[in-house]
């Protein structure tokens, strides 16, 4: 287990030690379990209702970081995982509370319900008004089973939200708590896990998954869900999530919602709007309105990748509650509004062919559809090499180019103008391949071509001679522009010996076929010398010489695509 923590017995004051030190409008209690508005004491005299919510951590930023004016006043935080205690829960009462009294709002947990319920019942005994609210919008559940009841999930935010407008609008406490008890009423939520999570305390996944499995409609404290299956795509998962959650909620078309995409603690943004997305238009083929929507961290799971989705019920009313100002940590500063996407018409691309195309028959055709094979079979190959001395995306950069050569060459200019193919080249790879790889083979293309145009005209068959010239001029400006020379360990060192070895062997009178293999062989052996090079350029020089011993997989590929280039000719 690796986590960034001190102790594992103080996980949750020193979590809630950051957490306020970064929000001067939050405060600890004695004991550092206990977050409260700063200015608790004029809200409560101002005759606000007191808001207070909580339950285990590991689900932040719930619960702490809706604390704030327009949300909680208070959070009540126990241990990984396990309910507060009632006294504390009792603390933070008589902290916030004023005249007009206090809302607990409670996950629906058998530890949470006893402990705030029994402090809600001490606090009244002392004269304290006090409500509870029990949010139970986990649809994976059936509403009657043989379970402790539905579980409170990440809809328990919303709640937190229109309840808080509510209070900080001046509502009383009955009916802050009727406003609560509905909208929790009118939610829906259900989960996926793509990972376990691992409870510090514990030192190991709560349960295990295969590479390719999921865990459809779990809860929030790391336990198994309701159905374990293969993983799908994004589209197909989020139909299923929202399938449950609208049938549950009997959502008819017209009607509207909010919708709310949680993050359970290790999926990455990129993820997130992914589902988002996907959400959206889920709910646009079924005629539901989405009148506001927020993707992001919610309330969490510890470390666990995963999506939940929640979908609320909403009028005009709980529109202007979920727009209403909150000053918190964590509600986001987005309205929540959904913008309809335009997309702009792509520019002209001004390598647009008019005149004949390259035919299937001609050598440069094969040559290049060879050097396309070859990076496709060789994607994962060099994707491992890269994963060990670089970022680990050579062999999908370098196979996502080959993919959309292969899909444009039937636009790229005829065989009888070979300058103008490699600039068609360049323009698909520049515009495609991303990271180091694509502007340097653009550029070599680009380069080539012009020495092509140059020496043998835009319209004549280009020799093997004037290919040789062209494909050292190609090297040359990659090395301008990348800046590497031969000994940095790069794909420098792979292509300047395989050019030189080329024109050296025309220039001797060799045979095409045997300068061919002279280049291969030069490009191979000087890609086998990389691996006792010390980096200097490249994406092994941020490793050092932690690369010593490992073939620089850029001139390994520049060995693969020159041999397939040569077996093109045979």
């Amino acid at each position: 287990m690796k986590k960034l923590i001190n102790d594992v017995s103080a996980i949750v004051p020193d979590m809630l030690d950051g957490l306020a030190a970064l929000n001067p409008n939050l405060s600890l209690l004695h004991g550092g379990s206990i977050v409260v508005r700063a200015d608790a004491e004029s809200a409560a005299a101002r005759g606000e209702v007191a808001l207070i919510s909580g339950g285990g951590s590991g689900h932040e930023p719930a619960h702490g970081g809706y604390v704030g004016a327009g949300m909680l006043s208070a959070a009540v935080a126990g241990e990984i995982f396990t309910s507060p205690s009632t006294d504390s829960v009792l603390d933070a009462i008589r902290a916030v509370a004023g005249h007009a009294g206090v809302l607990l709002i409670v996950k629906n947990y058998t530890g949470d319900r006893f402990n705030f319920g029994l402090a809600a019942e001490i606090a009244r005994a002392e004269g304290i008004p006090t409500e509870m609210v029990i949010v139970a919008d986990d649809v994976a559940l059936t509403a009657s089973g043989d379970h402790a009841g539905r579980r409170g999930l990440a809809g328990t935010v919303l709640v937190h939200k229109i309840a808080g407008a509510a209070a900080a609008a001046g509502r009383s406490l009955p009916e802050v708590a009727r406003i609560a008890q509905e909208v929790a009423g009118g939610l829906g939520t259900m989960g996926v896990a793509l990972t376990p999570c691992t409870v510090p305390a514990a030192g190991k996944p709560g349960f295990e998954l295969a590479g390719n499995e999921i865990e459809w409609g779990l809860g929030i404290h790391g336990e198994p869900g309701v159905e374990r299956g293969a993983m799908e795509s994004a589209e197909v998962i989020v139909g299923k999530l929202l399938t449950k959650i609208v049938g549950d909620l009997s959502l008819q078309a017209e009607e509207r919602v909010a919708l709310l995409v949680n993050n359970l603690g290790g999926t990455p943004s990129s993820e997130l709007n992914v589902v988002a997305g996907s959400a959206l238009r889920y709910l646009a083929s079924k005629g539901i309105k989405v009148e506001r929507a927020w993707a992001g961290t919610f309330l969490s799971a510890l470390e666990m990748a995963g999506v939940s989705l929640s979908l609320l019920r909403v009028d005009d009313e709980r529109l202007r509650w979920l727009d209403a100002a909150s000053h918190t940590s964590a509600w986001p500063a987005l309205s929540g509004r959904v913008a309809q996407v335009s997309v702009r018409p792509a520019p002209a691309k001004p390598e647009s062919v008019t005149g004949p195309t390259l035919s299937r028959e001609a050598p440069l055709r094969r040559a290049i559809e060879a050097v396309c094979a070859c990076l496709l079979e060789a994607e994962p190959t060099l994707t491992e090499m890269d994963q060990r001395v670089g970022d680990g995306d050579l062999g999908i950069s370098l196979s996502r180019g080959a993919r959309a050569i292969l899909g444009e060459i039937d636009t790229y200019p005829a065989e009888s103008t070979p300058g103008a193919v490699l600039r068609s080249i360049s323009a698909t790879v520049r515009r495609v391949v991303g990271g180091t790889s694509g502007p340097l083979y653009a550029v070599m293309l680009v380069r080539a071509a012009v020495t092509l145009e140059q020496s043998s005209g835009p319209s004549a068959t280009a020799s093997a001679k004037a290919w040789a010239a062209a494909f050292s001029a190609g090297v040359t400006g990659l090395m301008e522009l990348g800046g590497a020379h031969p000994g940095d360990r790069t794909m420098v060192d792979a292509l300047e010996p395989s050019a030189d070895a080329l024109q050296s062997a025309l220039a001797s009178s060799k045979e095409t076929g045997v300068a061919l293999k002279a280049a291969v062989d030069a490009a191979t052996e000087g890609a086998a010398r990389t691996a006792s090079m010390h980096p200097r350029r490249g994406r092994s020089s941020y490793v050092g010489d932690r690369a010593l011993g490992h073939v620089d997989p850029g001139a390994h590929a520049v060995a693969l695509w020159l041999a397939a280039i040569a077996g093109a000719y045979r």
